[in-house]
């Protein structure tokens, strides 16, 4: 009998070791993945002064859309961001792809967009590439927001 309780007093401590473990990674795991939270949401109305030619871009064409207020998440050219960016003809792509996809590029920029959809009463989010080729700032491709 004496044999039977150590042998089940060894599998729960090692049952509690491994659940300390999992919970423990996880924890360490959520706080270091969520790069996108060190962006913060910045609302867009029509006094709002870009900051940049994309800003500007995003704000002319929410001007003519009439889609105010609209929030951005402006990450830049940053390639984690950019790691995580699922869109329509990109797929987490790295520096080197984008060079393959867009050979004229000279300059990209990631943004996340947000504003609600009036006649509809929801809320639109989506994730956009803007691309540089000559003067020109468009729109290299778009996708769904980045978690």
């Amino acid at each position: 009998m004496n044999k039977i309780v150590k042998i089940i007093l060894i599998i729960l401590i090692i049952d509690v070791v491994l659940v300390i473990g999992y919970f423990g990674y996880k924890g360490i795991s959520k706080g270091s993945s969520s790069e996108s939270s060190a962006y913060e949401w910045v609302e867009m109305t029509e006094n709002y002064t870009p900051k940049d030619h994309i800003e500007d871009f995003i704000l002319q064409d929410a001007i003519r859309q009439d889609l105010f207020p609209v929030y951005i998440k402006n990450y830049g050219r940053d390639t984690k961001m950019l790691k995580k960016f699922v869109g329509k003809k990109l797929f987490k792509p790295s520096l080197t792809e984008l060079e393959f996809v867009f050979p004229d590029m000279k300059d990209w920029h990631l943004i996340e967009l947000k504003y609600d959809v009036k006649d509809r009463d929801r809320q639109f989010r989506r994730t956009v590439f803007y691309i540089q080729e000559g003067d020109e700032w468009k729109v290299g491709d778009a996708g769904g927001p980045i978690e």
